[in-house]
Protein backbone atom coordinates (compact mmCIF):
# COMPACT_ATOMS: atom_id res chain seq x y z
CA UNK A 1 0.00 0.00 0.00
CA UNK A 2 1.20 3.37 -0.74
CA UNK A 3 2.10 6.15 1.90
CA UNK A 4 -0.74 7.90 1.18
CA UNK A 5 -2.66 4.94 1.21
CA UNK A 6 -1.52 4.08 5.37
CA UNK A 7 -1.54 7.98 6.45
CA UNK A 8 -5.48 8.02 4.99
CA UNK A 9 -6.32 5.03 7.09
CA UNK A 10 -3.74 5.98 10.15
CA UNK A 11 -6.17 9.48 10.08
CA UNK A 12 -9.79 7.71 9.82
CA UNK A 13 -8.45 4.94 12.34
CA UNK A 14 -7.04 8.02 14.69
CA UNK A 15 -10.52 9.79 14.19
CA UNK A 16 -12.86 6.93 15.04
CA UNK A 17 -10.55 6.45 17.74
CA UNK A 18 -11.12 9.69 19.39
CA UNK A 19 -14.69 9.56 18.94
CA UNK A 20 -15.25 6.35 20.08
CA UNK A 21 -13.50 6.82 23.54
CA UNK A 22 -14.95 10.11 23.93
CA UNK A 23 -18.53 8.30 23.72
CA UNK A 24 -17.95 5.45 26.32
CA UNK A 25 -16.08 8.19 28.69
CA UNK A 26 -19.18 10.44 28.83
CA UNK A 27 -21.68 7.28 29.09
CA UNK A 28 -19.77 5.16 31.70
CA UNK A 29 -19.69 8.55 33.82
CA UNK A 30 -22.97 9.03 33.68
CA UNK A 31 -23.40 5.83 35.18
CA UNK A 32 -20.98 5.65 37.86
CA UNK A 33 -22.93 8.86 38.80
CA UNK A 34 -26.14 7.23 38.85
CA UNK A 35 -24.75 4.55 40.71
CA UNK A 36 -23.20 7.11 43.47
CA UNK A 37 -26.46 9.12 43.23
CA UNK A 38 -28.20 5.39 44.16
CA UNK A 39 -26.45 4.78 47.45
CA UNK A 40 -25.84 7.88 48.57
CA UNK A 41 -28.91 9.69 48.59
CA UNK A 42 -31.66 9.92 51.39
CA UNK A 43 -34.35 7.24 50.93
CA UNK A 44 -36.83 9.68 51.66
CA UNK A 45 -35.47 11.58 48.56
CA UNK A 46 -36.67 13.12 45.19
CA UNK A 47 -36.34 9.76 43.88
CA UNK A 48 -37.39 6.32 45.12
CA UNK A 49 -34.71 3.44 44.72
CA UNK A 50 -36.37 1.70 42.41
CA UNK A 51 -37.44 4.69 40.11
CA UNK A 52 -33.47 5.26 40.12
CA UNK A 53 -32.74 1.11 39.52
CA UNK A 54 -34.65 1.66 36.70
CA UNK A 55 -33.29 4.52 35.37
CA UNK A 56 -29.55 3.18 35.78
CA UNK A 57 -30.85 -0.09 33.85
CA UNK A 58 -32.23 2.07 31.08
CA UNK A 59 -28.88 4.12 30.59
CA UNK A 60 -26.86 0.71 30.31
CA UNK A 61 -29.00 -0.74 27.66
CA UNK A 62 -28.85 3.21 26.19
CA UNK A 63 -24.54 2.29 26.54
CA UNK A 64 -25.20 -1.57 24.64
CA UNK A 65 -27.03 0.02 21.87
CA UNK A 66 -24.43 3.14 21.25
CA UNK A 67 -21.55 0.78 21.66
CA UNK A 68 -22.94 -1.42 18.76
CA UNK A 69 -23.55 1.52 16.98
CA UNK A 70 -20.26 2.85 17.27
CA UNK A 71 -18.88 -0.79 15.92
CA UNK A 72 -20.75 -0.67 13.04
CA UNK A 73 -19.82 2.81 12.27
CA UNK A 74 -16.28 1.60 12.18
CA UNK A 75 -16.64 -1.19 10.68
CA UNK A 76 -18.19 1.23 7.39
CA UNK A 77 -15.45 3.47 8.07
CA UNK A 78 -13.00 1.11 7.56
CA UNK A 79 -14.46 -0.59 4.70
CA UNK A 80 -14.97 3.23 2.98
CA UNK A 81 -11.00 3.87 4.10
CA UNK A 82 -10.03 0.41 2.31
CA UNK A 83 -12.15 1.02 -0.91
CA UNK A 84 -10.73 4.25 -1.08
CA UNK A 85 -7.03 2.93 -0.95
CA UNK A 86 -7.62 0.20 -3.42
CA UNK A 87 -9.01 3.02 -5.93
CA UNK A 88 -6.09 4.72 -5.38
CA UNK A 89 -3.72 2.33 -5.46
CA UNK A 90 -0.17 2.28 -7.26
CA UNK A 91 -0.04 -0.24 -9.61
CA UNK A 92 2.98 -1.94 -8.49
CA UNK A 93 1.60 -2.15 -4.61
CA UNK A 94 1.67 -5.26 -3.53
CA UNK A 95 -2.60 -5.02 -3.12
CA UNK A 96 -3.22 -3.99 -6.25
CA UNK A 97 -1.51 -6.94 -8.15
CA UNK A 98 -2.94 -9.45 -5.35
CA UNK A 99 -5.03 -12.24 -7.06
CA UNK A 100 -7.26 -12.40 -3.89
CA UNK A 101 -8.20 -8.79 -4.04
CA UNK A 102 -9.36 -9.02 -7.79
CA UNK A 103 -10.10 -12.18 -8.28
CA UNK A 104 -9.78 -11.59 -12.32
CA UNK A 105 -11.86 -8.85 -12.19
CA UNK A 106 -14.96 -11.14 -11.81
CA UNK A 107 -17.32 -11.86 -8.26
CA UNK A 108 -15.52 -14.55 -5.74
CA UNK A 109 -18.09 -17.31 -4.88
CA UNK A 110 -19.84 -16.54 -2.01
CA UNK A 111 -18.82 -19.59 -0.32
CA UNK A 112 -14.88 -18.97 -0.95
CA UNK A 113 -15.50 -15.67 0.75
CA UNK A 114 -17.00 -17.23 3.68
CA UNK A 115 -14.24 -19.35 4.27
CA UNK A 116 -11.52 -17.63 3.55
CA UNK A 117 -12.20 -13.74 5.07
CA UNK A 118 -10.37 -13.69 8.91
CA UNK A 119 -12.67 -14.66 11.55
CA UNK A 120 -13.04 -12.45 14.64
CA UNK A 121 -12.59 -15.01 17.83
CA UNK A 122 -15.90 -15.25 19.94
CA UNK A 123 -13.70 -13.89 23.23
CA UNK A 124 -11.78 -11.66 21.67
CA UNK A 125 -7.57 -12.04 22.14
CA UNK A 126 -6.33 -15.32 22.96
CA UNK A 127 -2.87 -15.68 24.04
CA UNK A 128 -2.12 -18.95 22.53
CA UNK A 129 -2.71 -17.73 19.27
CA UNK A 130 -1.58 -14.08 19.62
CA UNK A 131 -4.47 -12.81 17.71
CA UNK A 132 -7.87 -11.88 18.34
CA UNK A 133 -8.57 -13.04 14.41
CA UNK A 134 -8.24 -16.36 12.77
CA UNK A 135 -6.90 -16.58 8.93
CA UNK A 136 -8.46 -20.12 7.60
CA UNK A 137 -5.64 -21.89 5.44
CA UNK A 138 -5.79 -22.04 1.52
CA UNK A 139 -2.65 -22.71 -0.50
CA UNK A 140 -0.38 -20.03 -2.24
CA UNK A 141 -1.78 -21.44 -5.82
CA UNK A 142 -5.69 -21.45 -4.89
CA UNK A 143 -5.55 -17.46 -5.77
CA UNK A 144 -4.14 -18.21 -9.19
CA UNK A 145 -6.30 -20.81 -10.43
CA UNK A 146 -9.35 -18.99 -10.37
CA UNK A 147 -11.67 -21.03 -12.99
CA UNK A 148 -10.59 -24.33 -11.41
CA UNK A 149 -11.32 -22.63 -7.86
CA UNK A 150 -14.22 -21.15 -8.93
CA UNK A 151 -15.96 -24.47 -9.89
CA UNK A 152 -14.91 -26.41 -6.97
CA UNK A 153 -16.11 -23.96 -4.68
CA UNK A 154 -19.60 -23.98 -6.94
CA UNK A 155 -22.17 -26.16 -4.54
CA UNK A 156 -25.08 -25.42 -2.49
CA UNK A 157 -24.27 -25.75 1.39
CA UNK A 158 -25.68 -28.47 3.59
CA UNK A 159 -26.60 -30.64 0.25
CA UNK A 160 -24.87 -33.13 -1.60
CA UNK A 161 -20.95 -32.08 -2.97
CA UNK A 162 -19.90 -32.04 -6.73
CA UNK A 163 -18.93 -35.50 -7.61
CA UNK A 164 -15.16 -33.61 -8.39
CA UNK A 165 -12.45 -35.37 -7.52
CA UNK A 166 -10.71 -35.10 -10.38
CA UNK A 167 -10.55 -31.32 -10.47
CA UNK A 168 -9.77 -30.98 -6.42
CA UNK A 169 -6.59 -33.35 -7.04
CA UNK A 170 -5.85 -31.13 -10.13
CA UNK A 171 -5.69 -28.10 -7.49
CA UNK A 172 -3.40 -29.59 -4.93
CA UNK A 173 -1.06 -30.88 -7.62
CA UNK A 174 -0.99 -27.36 -9.13
CA UNK A 175 0.08 -26.34 -5.51
CA UNK A 176 -3.70 -24.95 -4.32
CA UNK A 177 -2.88 -26.87 -0.88
CA UNK A 178 -4.53 -26.75 1.56
CA UNK A 179 -7.87 -26.48 -0.31
CA UNK A 180 -10.71 -24.42 1.08
CA UNK A 181 -12.86 -26.50 3.24
CA UNK A 182 -16.78 -27.07 2.15
CA UNK A 183 -20.05 -27.31 3.71
CA UNK A 184 -21.33 -29.99 1.84
CA UNK A 185 -21.72 -34.34 2.32
CA UNK A 186 -19.17 -36.00 0.12
CA UNK A 187 -20.79 -38.54 -1.74
CA UNK A 188 -20.19 -42.29 -0.47
CA UNK A 189 -21.49 -45.80 -2.24
CA UNK A 190 -25.28 -46.38 -1.58
CA UNK A 191 -24.47 -50.27 -0.66
CA UNK A 192 -21.66 -49.65 1.53
CA UNK A 193 -20.57 -52.10 3.98
CA UNK A 194 -18.25 -52.95 6.70
CA UNK A 195 -14.67 -53.36 6.35
CA UNK A 196 -13.46 -56.59 7.29
CA UNK A 197 -12.20 -57.26 10.68
CA UNK A 198 -8.61 -57.02 11.23
CA UNK A 199 -5.77 -58.80 10.70
CA UNK A 200 -8.05 -60.37 7.68
CA UNK A 201 -7.95 -56.83 6.35
CA UNK A 202 -4.75 -56.57 5.61
CA UNK A 203 -4.48 -58.94 2.74
CA UNK A 204 -7.76 -58.98 0.90
CA UNK A 205 -9.08 -57.16 -1.01
CA UNK A 206 -11.84 -54.68 -0.01
CA UNK A 207 -15.53 -54.96 -1.36
CA UNK A 208 -16.21 -52.86 -4.54
CA UNK A 209 -19.07 -51.24 -2.07
CA UNK A 210 -16.60 -49.39 -0.25
CA UNK A 211 -15.46 -46.82 -3.03
CA UNK A 212 -17.39 -44.19 -4.89
CA UNK A 213 -15.74 -44.93 -8.57
CA UNK A 214 -17.07 -42.13 -10.89
CA UNK A 215 -13.51 -40.30 -10.62
CA UNK A 216 -11.18 -43.59 -12.62
CA UNK A 217 -11.34 -45.39 -15.34
CA UNK A 218 -11.37 -48.80 -13.70
CA UNK A 219 -15.11 -49.73 -12.31
CA UNK A 220 -13.99 -51.90 -9.66
CA UNK A 221 -10.87 -53.81 -8.13
CA UNK A 222 -11.06 -57.15 -10.47
CA UNK A 223 -10.33 -54.44 -13.10
CA UNK A 224 -7.50 -52.94 -11.17
CA UNK A 225 -5.75 -55.72 -10.24
CA UNK A 226 -5.91 -57.15 -13.66
CA UNK A 227 -4.81 -54.09 -15.06
CA UNK A 228 -0.83 -55.33 -14.65
CA UNK A 229 -2.01 -57.50 -17.48
CA UNK A 230 -2.61 -54.60 -20.15
CA UNK A 231 -0.09 -51.91 -22.01
CA UNK A 232 -0.04 -48.48 -20.67
CA UNK A 233 2.05 -46.59 -17.87
CA UNK A 234 -0.36 -46.19 -14.88
CA UNK A 235 1.00 -45.23 -11.34
CA UNK A 236 1.83 -48.29 -9.39
CA UNK A 237 0.63 -50.69 -12.04
CA UNK A 238 0.20 -54.00 -9.55
CA UNK A 239 -0.25 -52.57 -6.37
CA UNK A 240 -3.61 -53.20 -6.52
CA UNK A 241 -3.00 -56.97 -6.70
CA UNK A 242 -1.94 -58.49 -2.91
CA UNK A 243 -1.21 -61.74 -4.22
CA UNK A 244 1.21 -60.47 -6.69
CA UNK A 245 4.22 -58.64 -5.56
CA UNK A 246 3.22 -57.01 -2.75
CA UNK A 247 2.75 -60.55 -1.01
CA UNK A 248 6.74 -60.35 -0.68
CA UNK A 249 7.89 -56.69 -0.81
CA UNK A 250 10.63 -55.96 1.99
CA UNK A 251 10.77 -59.64 3.20
CA UNK A 252 13.44 -61.08 1.48
CA UNK A 253 15.88 -62.38 0.60
CA UNK A 254 17.27 -59.28 0.43
CA UNK A 255 20.05 -57.80 -2.36
CA UNK A 256 22.28 -54.73 -2.08
CA UNK A 257 19.57 -52.33 -2.95
CA UNK A 258 16.81 -54.12 -1.47
CA UNK A 259 16.80 -54.17 2.26
CA UNK A 260 14.12 -55.95 4.71
CA UNK A 261 11.70 -54.31 7.25
CA UNK A 262 13.52 -57.16 9.67
CA UNK A 263 16.91 -56.29 9.12
CA UNK A 264 15.96 -52.47 9.58
CA UNK A 265 13.98 -53.32 12.49
CA UNK A 266 17.12 -54.75 14.13
CA UNK A 267 19.35 -52.52 13.60
CA UNK A 268 17.46 -50.20 15.58
CA UNK A 269 16.51 -52.86 18.26
CA UNK A 270 12.91 -52.38 19.25
CA UNK A 271 13.11 -48.56 19.30
CA UNK A 272 10.90 -48.19 16.15
CA UNK A 273 7.39 -47.75 16.95
CA UNK A 274 5.80 -44.52 14.60
CA UNK A 275 6.73 -43.62 11.38
CA UNK A 276 5.73 -42.19 8.03
CA UNK A 277 5.97 -43.60 4.54
CA UNK A 278 5.95 -40.98 1.66
CA UNK A 279 4.09 -42.17 -1.62
CA UNK A 280 3.81 -45.43 -0.07
CA UNK A 281 0.91 -46.61 -3.46
CA UNK A 282 -1.42 -49.24 -0.83
CA UNK A 283 0.42 -49.00 2.03
CA UNK A 284 1.92 -52.28 1.75
CA UNK A 285 4.96 -51.35 3.70
CA UNK A 286 2.53 -49.70 6.80
CA UNK A 287 0.87 -53.16 6.83
CA UNK A 288 4.64 -55.25 7.17
CA UNK A 289 5.23 -52.31 9.94
CA UNK A 290 2.02 -53.23 11.43
CA UNK A 291 2.46 -56.64 11.28
CA UNK A 292 5.52 -55.77 13.85
CA UNK A 293 3.79 -53.55 16.36
CA UNK A 294 5.53 -50.08 14.08
CA UNK A 295 2.50 -47.86 13.65
CA UNK A 296 3.11 -45.90 9.97
CA UNK A 297 1.06 -43.15 8.70
CA UNK A 298 1.07 -43.39 4.05
CA UNK A 299 0.90 -40.71 1.92
CA UNK A 300 -0.86 -41.41 -1.19
CA UNK A 301 -2.40 -39.56 -3.80
CA UNK A 302 -5.69 -41.09 -6.28
CA UNK A 303 -4.02 -41.44 -9.40
CA UNK A 304 -6.94 -42.91 -11.37
CA UNK A 305 -7.20 -45.29 -8.68
CA UNK A 306 -8.74 -45.08 -4.95
CA UNK A 307 -5.51 -45.34 -3.27
CA UNK A 308 -6.75 -43.92 0.11
CA UNK A 309 -9.76 -45.85 0.57
CA UNK A 310 -7.58 -48.98 -0.11
CA UNK A 311 -4.90 -48.03 2.49
CA UNK A 312 -7.84 -47.53 4.84
CA UNK A 313 -9.69 -50.61 4.10
CA UNK A 314 -6.52 -52.65 5.07
CA UNK A 315 -6.79 -51.04 8.52
CA UNK A 316 -3.57 -48.57 8.37
CA UNK A 317 -3.82 -44.88 7.95
CA UNK A 318 -3.61 -42.87 4.35
CA UNK A 319 -3.17 -39.01 4.43
CA UNK A 320 -3.96 -37.20 1.60
CA UNK A 321 -0.85 -35.04 0.70
CA UNK A 322 1.05 -33.90 -2.14
CA UNK A 323 4.85 -34.24 -2.18
CA UNK A 324 5.07 -30.39 -2.14
CA UNK A 325 3.17 -30.06 1.40
CA UNK A 326 4.95 -29.46 4.47
CA UNK A 327 4.86 -32.64 6.28
CA UNK A 328 1.97 -32.17 9.42
CA UNK A 329 4.17 -33.39 11.97
CA UNK A 330 6.23 -31.61 14.55
CA UNK A 331 9.79 -31.65 15.15
CA UNK A 332 11.81 -34.61 16.01
CA UNK A 333 8.75 -36.86 16.90
CA UNK A 334 9.20 -39.19 14.17
CA UNK A 335 11.09 -42.80 14.66
CA UNK A 336 11.10 -43.58 10.96
CA UNK A 337 10.48 -42.28 7.44
CA UNK A 338 10.36 -44.31 4.38
CA UNK A 339 10.13 -43.54 0.65
CA UNK A 340 10.34 -45.87 -1.98
CA UNK A 341 10.48 -44.37 -6.05
CA UNK A 342 8.93 -41.38 -5.23
CA UNK A 343 12.21 -39.29 -4.00
CA UNK A 344 13.89 -39.11 -7.43
CA UNK A 345 15.02 -37.35 -9.62
CA UNK A 346 11.82 -36.17 -11.18
CA UNK A 347 11.09 -33.90 -8.50
CA UNK A 348 12.52 -29.94 -8.91
CA UNK A 349 16.51 -30.14 -7.25
CA UNK A 350 15.75 -27.33 -4.70
CA UNK A 351 12.32 -29.01 -4.17
CA UNK A 352 13.91 -31.77 -3.34
CA UNK A 353 16.30 -30.55 -0.91
CA UNK A 354 13.15 -28.22 1.05
CA UNK A 355 11.51 -31.90 1.51
CA UNK A 356 14.55 -33.76 2.30
CA UNK A 357 15.19 -31.20 5.11
CA UNK A 358 11.73 -31.57 6.79
CA UNK A 359 12.59 -35.28 6.34
CA UNK A 360 15.09 -34.26 8.66
CA UNK A 361 13.25 -32.04 10.83
CA UNK A 362 10.07 -34.62 11.98
CA UNK A 363 12.35 -37.48 12.97
CA UNK A 364 14.02 -37.53 16.52
CA UNK A 365 17.03 -37.65 17.27
CA UNK A 366 18.15 -41.43 16.33
CA UNK A 367 15.24 -41.70 13.81
CA UNK A 368 16.22 -43.30 10.60
CA UNK A 369 15.35 -42.33 6.88
CA UNK A 370 14.53 -45.21 4.38
CA UNK A 371 15.88 -44.39 1.69
CA UNK A 372 14.44 -46.63 -0.71
CA UNK A 373 15.84 -47.02 -4.56
CA UNK A 374 16.41 -43.43 -5.43
CA UNK A 375 16.73 -42.93 -8.64
CA UNK A 376 19.11 -41.20 -11.13
CA UNK A 377 21.21 -40.94 -13.68
CA UNK A 378 24.75 -41.46 -13.14
CA UNK A 379 25.96 -37.99 -13.58
CA UNK A 380 23.27 -36.63 -11.35
CA UNK A 381 24.54 -38.18 -8.49
CA UNK A 382 27.36 -35.41 -8.35
CA UNK A 383 24.26 -32.84 -7.35
CA UNK A 384 22.29 -35.70 -5.21
CA UNK A 385 24.48 -37.01 -2.93
CA UNK A 386 26.39 -34.01 -1.80
CA UNK A 387 22.68 -33.19 -1.19
CA UNK A 388 21.91 -35.93 0.84
CA UNK A 389 25.63 -36.00 2.81
CA UNK A 390 24.65 -31.63 3.64
CA UNK A 391 22.04 -33.04 6.55
CA UNK A 392 24.15 -34.31 8.34
CA UNK A 393 22.95 -37.92 8.50
CA UNK A 394 25.17 -41.02 9.71
CA UNK A 395 24.91 -43.94 7.40
CA UNK A 396 23.79 -47.00 8.81
CA UNK A 397 23.55 -48.52 5.22
CA UNK A 398 24.29 -47.13 1.74
CA UNK A 399 23.98 -48.79 -1.85
CA UNK A 400 24.05 -48.07 -5.25
CA UNK A 401 22.97 -50.33 -7.67
CA UNK A 402 21.92 -50.24 -11.52
CA UNK A 403 18.58 -49.73 -12.44
CA UNK A 404 17.99 -50.93 -16.43
CA UNK A 405 14.48 -50.45 -17.35
CA UNK A 406 15.37 -47.41 -19.59
CA UNK A 407 18.29 -46.77 -22.01
CA UNK A 408 19.88 -44.03 -20.41
CA UNK A 409 22.42 -44.97 -17.43
CA UNK A 410 20.39 -44.83 -13.84
CA UNK A 411 20.87 -46.05 -11.03
CA UNK A 412 19.47 -46.68 -7.76
CA UNK A 413 20.33 -45.46 -4.33
CA UNK A 414 19.08 -47.06 -1.28
CA UNK A 415 20.34 -46.07 2.15
CA UNK A 416 19.40 -46.25 6.22
CA UNK A 417 20.42 -42.48 7.34
CA UNK A 418 20.66 -42.25 11.00
CA UNK A 419 19.16 -38.78 12.31
CA UNK A 420 22.26 -38.15 14.81
CA UNK A 421 21.69 -37.61 18.66
CA UNK A 422 23.44 -34.24 19.08
CA UNK A 423 24.71 -32.10 16.33
CA UNK A 424 28.58 -31.77 15.91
Amino acid sequence: MSSEGHAKRKAADGAMSAMTKFHFILLIMSTNLATLFLFTYPNNGPFGHEELIANLIQTRQELMKVQAQLQISRKLSEAIVSTKALKSQDPNDDIANDPWVHWGGGAMPRELMEFISPKKLPRGYTPNIGSDTIYPSVGQACALLKDDLDQYMDYKPGELCPEDEVLAQKLLLRGCEPLPRRRCIPHTSPNYKEPYPFPQSMWTTPPNSSVVWTAYTCKDYACLIDRKNHPGIEDCKDCFDLQYREKSRWLGPGGSIDFTVDEVLALKKGTIRIGLDIGGGTATFAVRMRERNVTIVTTSMNFNGPFNNFIASRGVVPLYITITQRLPFFDNTLDIVHSMHVLSNWIPTRLLEFILYDIYRILRPGGVFWLDHFFCTEKETEIYVPMIANLGFRKLKWSVGSKNDRGAKEVYISALLEKPLQRD
